[in-house]
């Protein structure tokens, strides 16, 4: 029933459709934790004797999203301002009339939604801690094969000194680790939440239970959640440390787009995508469409952590507006950081590689590329200030540095001169 009702296909995000990620936040995935959120409410409160323990099977067995209708309750919704107010109805009605008083008991609608939301980021980082997992690998093979292969370095957009493609790598593999870091932090911090009407815990007491915060450390632990310190309806440190550490990662990411649709380019072409996408018009073409989507992704998630940290100033025991305006973004924000990791996959481990293009590339200056090796060494023959003049006369007049007399037995060759790159490379690769 669900799946026939719902649009939400992505048609227009390729970024993230059919993805991992859009399964596990879509709007059957998402009815599916709020009702586990309702269904492990109850079965916390029978363990600790509020309800029978025959209402926390049928609860528990009636929490099938297959059962309900997600377009009704959509719709439904709007009445109320959440989707937790029709589905309670629903819910109940199907657990039937002995046992349907035990569904949501001394709950409100934002504990269940924000649990919920707490089920679906942990369920959705898990996917992503997997794919950036393989990218972090993939990097490092990269990097450690290309440990020694000299490129030039780019700054402003011009050559500057040499490089080798391993350290790139290698830093490209350091951001991935950050966001993972990040990343599996916040995963093992998103506590459930339960606080009642205004996050006082007393409807619970008033069911009977002598310790309500006892009630919220169950409630965390059938989830496998962390128990929360405090009820958090108007404290958003949740919804923040997931704005961050998920944009954070989709500007990870975007750096290695990034750098490879600059290196992909025609006129460059020192990489390239393992399996480029086509054009409707030029047939010729192999465009780099994982890291266009990479970065498309990066330039959007910065945007959806911002709604997410303005939701931050939530006013009383409950705002109006300030939660309300957390969902979309959110699960925007976690489809397409899931979807760029995934895309990062399949960049990273299928990335080719053109260390002839790069030799080739380091001799576009005719050897000026190492002008800031000759000046060191020039200086201490001429002194700083000739040796400046001579090799920017040089530079002027676009000769081949070999040919001047004053180099003649000077070494010229760029893939001397790439400093502690490699042992830099080493020390990257040692991380885990």
């Amino acid at each position: 029933m669900t799946s026939a009702a719902s649009d939400d296909t992505g048609l227009l995000a390729p970024g993230w459709a059919g993805s991992p990620a859009a399964h596990a936040t879509g709007d059957t995935a998402y009815l599916q934790a709020l009702l586990d959120a309702e269904a492990a409410l109850t079965r916390a409160q029978a363990a600790l004797h509020l309800a029978p323990a025959e209402a926390a099977s049928a609860v528990t067995e009636a929490a099938d999203a297959d059962r309900f209708d997600v377009r009704s309750l959509a719709e439904r919704a709007r009445t109320g301002g959440n989707p937790v107010i029709p589905l309670v109805a629903d819910l109940t009605k199907t657990v039937g009339d002995e046992y349907g008083p035990y569904v949501h008991r001394g709950a409100t609608s934002q504990d269940i939604m924000d649990t919920a939301t707490m089920l679906v980021g942990v369920r959705t980082l898990d996917l992503l801690l997997g794919d950036l997992g393989r990218t972090e690998r993939a990097l490092a093979r990269l990097a450690a094969e290309h440990r020694d292969t000299a490129m030039p370095g780019r700054t402003l957009t011009q050559h500057a000194v040499p490089t080798t493609f391993g350290l790139k790598a290698a830093g490209w593999r350091a951001l991935v680790l950050d966001a993972r870091d990040r990343v599996t932090a916040v995963r093992d911090s998103l506590p459930a939440q339960l606080g009642g009407a205004a996050g006082t815990l007393a409807a619970f007491g008033a069911y009977g239970a002598s310790d309500p915060t006892a009630l919220a450390a169950a409630y965390a632990g059938e989830l496998g959640l962390r128990v929360p310190d405090l009820p958090w309806h108007t404290l958003r440190t949740p919804i923040a440390d997931l704005a961050g550490c998920l944009a954070f990662t989709a500007g990870a990411l975007g750096k290695v787009a990034a750098d490879v649709l600059t290196l992909s380019r025609t006129e460059i072409a020192e990489v390239a995508e393992g399996s480029g996408g086509g054009s409707s018009a030029m047939p010729h073409k192999a465009n780099p469409v994982r890291s266009t989507l990479i970065a498309s992704a990066a330039r959007r998630a910065p945007q959806l952590a911002a709604t997410l940290y303005g939701a931050l100033a939530a006013e009383d025991e409950r705002p109006a507006g300030a939660w309300h305006a957390e969902w979309e973004p959110l699960r925007e924000l976690l489809r397409l950081v899931g979807g760029a990791a995934g895309d990062a996959v399949e960049l990273t481990e299928g990335l080719r590689v053109r260390p002839d293009v790069m030799r080739e590339h380091l001799d576009l200056t005719h050897g000026l590329i190492v002008s800031e090796r000759l000046s060191a060494e020039l200086a201490p023959v001429l002194g700083r200030a000739r040796a400046k003049e001579l090799l920017t006369r040089l530079a002027s007049e676009g000769r081949p540095l070999a040919q001047a007399p004053e180099l003649a037995d000077v070494d010229l060759d760029p893939t001397h001169y790439t400093g502690s790159a490699g042992a830099l490379t080493d020390r990257a690769l040692e991380r885990r």
